[in-house]
């Protein structure tokens, strides 16, 4: 008995629909983001890379064993991927000025500066906005430009939460084990049986 998943039945025809959208995308970003030929972005979207972050952070080794690469393609798509993102990243800090976004959710690492943006365009600016979100808000807001599931967006909202200090940490199950230890005997404990 399954409890609590999610099983999507999909049909051959539909996995490979999704399959060649999923390589179509990633060679357009590929194309667009890195300044690369159809012909490099497709063999880094058929190796298995999915976004730019992918080539990034992947070793050079990695991109120098695709068919067709060696070391200093590898060294100069790292490289373009690299400024890419930093540039994104500046033009995304400079929208968060813009939307007067505080330094505080900014701050909170548990989600990136992409969603920090999509928040704001909501008008959620500080951290105490975001923790004050429900779950289905939360999930809403971001369903468009940083999907999330319902268990992730009610695992941050308690995160922020517990940050501001608007609720305790839950004690570890060693600390409650502590704590029973603690508690002297004097018969007077109450037993079930």
């Amino acid at each position: 008995q399954l409890t609590g998943w999610d099983i999507d039945i999909v049909s051959e025809g539909e996995d490979s629909e999704r399959r060649n959208r999923e390589f179509r995308e990633a060679t357009e970003l590929f194309i667009e983001s890195l300044n690369v030929e159809e012909v490099i972005a497709q063999l880094l979207a058929t190796e298995g890379f999915a976004n730019v972050e992918d080539v990034a952070y992947s070793e050079t080794d990695e991109l120098a064993a695709i068919e067709g690469f060696d070391e200093e393609i590898a060294e100069a798509l790292k490289e373009r991927a690299a400024a890419f993102l930093e540039e994104r990243e500046q033009e995304m800090n400079a929208e968060a000025d813009e939307l007067g976004i505080g330094e505080d959710l900014r701050a909170f690492t548990l989600i990136d500066l992409k969603t920090v943006v999509a928040l704001g365009r909501q008008g959620v600016k500080s951290l105490e906005d975001f923790a004050d979100l429900a779950t289905d808000e939360l999930v809403e807001m971001l369903a468009a430009e940083a999907p999330i599931d319902e268990v992730t967006a009610a695992d941050l909202i308690l995160q922020a939460r517990l940050v501001l200090g608007w609720i305790e940490p839950e004690p570890e199950p060693e600390e409650l084990l502590e704590a029973a230890d603690a508690t002297p005997d004097d018969g007077t404990a109450e037993t079930t049986h």
